[in-house]
């Protein structure tokens, strides 16, 4: 086990030697590969503050309850139990029927309509705050609440959520496919890196294998020359995005409050950041090993 890790650090240190002795190719290789990647590391962070814009300033859902016109006292307050002791609900507000008459009596044109009718046309109803927002959980909510007894009618106000989580749906999916056409693009430059490399030290190499090297110990520098120039390309892309983020912080802090919001951009989440190392270090990874494979077969 310590002579497997000995030879994997000789790897990562010839592979580091091999990067600081030509620091302008490293430094073009890691803006080529940055550059790529920053496209969609950009595209995730503005759609991550997108979500917490339109999460503020949309109005919440809400799930209207009706009561049969008919329905008790003891009908109403049961099902207001009911709702009240839902775990998916973060609050429930009464609107009995009187105070819906009396709201429309006062309304123009309404009140004296109103007063020639023989009985209140309004139902006792409830308005709903849902704990989770999303499409299928309201969708489950108001089918249960359908169904409690003398519950005339459900009406579900999520048009907008639905809206939102499609684009949103969308938006995450043309990222994605940005992030995959690029990350070929990324693993060709590594491609070629390591092929030119791979020629370079064709000689070294042959006298390597006639003195008993294995493929793995040929492998494995430019392996971790791969992994690294990809990391160095992951790096700059996250240092692109990040002062991307604060240049423009100002500019959408003050047009945000030209709407009356308060809105601060954020830079990108700790799990989107080592996400994109991470991806950067394994394309750069891919992009040797398809080289190696291809040029060592030889």
């Amino acid at each position: 086990m310590k002579g497997w890790m000995l030879h994997h650090r000789q790897a990562a240190a010839q592979a580091l030697r091999r990067l600081a002795g030509t620091p302008l190719n490293t430094l073009l290789g890691a803006l080529v590969l940055g550059i790529a990647l920053a496209l969609p590391a950009a595209g995730e962070m503005v759609l991550a503050n997108f979500q917490r814009l339109a999460q503020r300033i949309a109005a919440a859902p809400q799930i209207s309850v009706f009561m049969a016109l008919d329905a008790a006292k003891k009908d109403v307050a049961d099902v207001e139990s009911r709702l009240r002791k839902h775990p998916q609900t973060r609050e429930v507000r009464v609107v009995p029927r009187e105070e819906t008459l009396k709201r429309l009596k006062d309304s123009e044109g309404l009140g004296e309509v109103l007063e020639s009718l023989p009985r209140n046309p309004f139902p006792d109803a409830f308005v709903v705050l849902p704990g989770d927002e999303s499409p299928a959980a309201l969708e489950a909510m108001r089918e249960e609440f359908a169904g409690y007894p003398r519950v005339e009618h459900v009406q579900l106000d999520s048009a907008w959520v639905k809206k939102l989580d499609a684009l949103l749906r969308l938006s995450r999916l043309a990222i994605v496919l940005l992030a995959a056409v690029l990350g070929v693009a990324l693993v060709a430059v590594t491609f070629n890196t390591i092929r030119l490399q791979i020629l370079t030290q064709q000689e070294e190499i042959e006298v390597s294998r006639l003195l008993g090297a294995t493929d793995g110990f040929v492998r494995r520098p430019f392996l971790y020359f791969g992994a690294l120039q990809g990391l160095a390309g992951g790096l700059v892309a996250w240092l692109a995005v990040l002062g991307a983020t604060f240049l423009l912080r100002g500019p959408v802090a003050e047009l945000a409050g030209l709407y009356g919001i308060d809105f601060t951009l954020h830079i990108l989440p700790l799990a989107d950041s080592t996400l994109l190392f991470g991806l950067a270090a394994l394309l750069g990874w891919m992009g040797a090993w398809l080289s190696l494979t291809r040029h060592l077969s030889k």
